[in-house]
């Protein structure tokens, strides 16, 4: 009787943060519309997401800022759930896409792309999430094998360390590749590099949301393996899990995830690493809870980020990437330190 009074009191706590964090959501989505250097009245706001506003709102809310504040809540998302997926794998909570390298992995094989391809068109746009899954998932590959030992299996401390290396040379490499760059490929890259949220409008939200559904879904399919491989890979083979198979799938839906995400957003990190550890102290360590929560935390984060990143020097804006970094970069000298 006790425990299933503690039971239904710990059930209800999480499903009241769940609809704290939709509500946050909610009031910032609805706040981040008006939030630009053109105000428009928040009656104006409400009419216009009702149809009832004039051209010119409709214009500036739905073909400028809806669609900006989509992909952000989108990406944000998208990014927490892959750091939670790839904290889960690795046993260390230090995994991140962008620590790792998967952004940047991804971020380099759409540089090269947008290289060739007008942006614009509806084809490289759709193909976009692919390309950066390609990059990423050889990124991937490579730290992943430099951090594998046949005896001891996956090391956590080396994944992060050859991860952040790897980071570092493809973040050289990018750079030095916008010198062979045309003046307007090279400011799309520049704006891709310092996280900004730059693919804004309706194609690249259809192009992002398909990749997202179906790799969340898979993922809160595996929520059981993820916690049975949190008792370490000698009691989950007691258990029947499949250790090297389920990481590697559950690796290949992080890497995509990621991939598909920065694909859009530009190189944003630390969205991965902050969504997941917060979610972890709100609802505790079981993954069919902090797979949603991450998922709801990181958008918020993201959001927030890009909001402020827009009214804070107006009529300029601080891309959201920046916003983030001055946020994640103490969050994970504390993480790296308590670790220690």
């Amino acid at each position: 009787m006790m425990g299933t009074t503690m039971e239904k009191k710990v059930r209800n706590k999480r499903l009241v943060i769940l609809a704290v964090l939709i509500i946050l959501l909610v009031g910032t989505f609805i706040y981040s519309v008006n939030a630009g250097f053109s105000k428009i009245p928040f009656l104006d706001v409400i009419k216009t997401l009702f149809g009832q506003g004039s051209a010119q709102d409709t214009l500036i809310i739905s073909q400028f800022r809806l669609p900006r504040i989509v992909v952000a809540v989108l990406v944000g998302a998208g990014l927490a759930v892959s750091g939670a997926i790839l904290q889960a794998v690795s046993q260390n909570g230090l995994a991140d896409p962008g620590i790792l390298g998967i952004n940047n992995g991804a971020g380099l094989a759409v540089m090269l792309y947008i290289s060739y391809f007008p942006s614009t068109l509806d084809v490289p746009v759709m193909f976009m999430p692919f390309v950066g899954f390609m990059g990423a998932i050889v990124i991937a590959a490579i730290v992943y094998g430099l951090s594998y030992s046949r005896e001891e299996g996956l090391l956590p401390n080396r994944l992060v360390l050859t991860g952040v290396a790897v980071s570092a040379a493809l973040a050289a490499l990018m750079t030095l590749l916008t010198i062979r760059l045309d003046p307007e490929n090279y400011q799309i890259v520049a704006e891709w590099l310092a996280g900004n949220i730059w693919a804004s409008n309706w194609q690249y939200v259809f192009a992002l949301l398909p990749w997202l559904l179906v790799l969340v879904t898979i993922g809160m399919f595996k929520v059981k393996t993820m916690d049975i491989l949190g008792f370490g890979d000698q009691v989950a083979t007691g258990l029947g899990v499949r250790t090297e198979r389920e990481k590697l799938i559950l690796l290949v839906v992080a890497v995509a995830l990621a991939a598909a995400c920065v694909s859009v957003s530009g190189g944003i990190a630390f969205i991965g690493l902050i969504g997941p550890h917060i979610a972890r102290r709100l609802v505790g360590s079981g993954h069919r809870w902090v797979l949603p929560i991450s998922a709801l935390v990181g958008a918020l984060l993201l959001l927030v980020a890009d909001t402020i990143g827009r009214i804070i020097v107006q009529p300029s804006e601080i891309f959201a990437g920046i916003v983030v970094a001055v946020i994640g970069a103490p969050y994970f000298l504390y993480l790296l330190a308590k670790a220690k």
